[in-house]
């Protein structure tokens, strides 16, 4: 049995399943906070090795994260490599 440490606890927060929000921005979440869980970095690669839509739908649904501020974009290089990290709740534009 894997147990978190308070430290390392599941990222996924219910909150984002009452914001309204389209499906795919949902899923692009569960995705960013699925990386996160495993260590492995939010980046625009690695989410696009494990997201079944389009290219294009993965970058709207990044968008839309964060212009609620619910991911951030912390380096980017150009629009095809960006890293990301996962806002805390608290500063969610809800």
């Amino acid at each position: 049995m894997h147990t978190h440490s308070d430290d390392h606890r599941p990222t996924m927060s219910q909150m984002i399943f009452k914001m309204g929000l389209p499906v795919e921005t949902v899923s692009v979440y569960l995705l960013c906070c699925s990386l996160a869980d495993a260590d492995k970095p939010i980046t625009t690669t690695n989410l696009l090795e494990i997201w079944n839509g389009t290219k294009e739908i993965l970058n709207e649904g990044l968008s839309s994260l964060e212009e609620k501020n619910i991911v951030m974009r912390i380096i980017s290089d150009r629009q095809e490599k960006n890293v990301y990290r996962l806002s805390a709740v608290c500063e969610w534009k809800l």
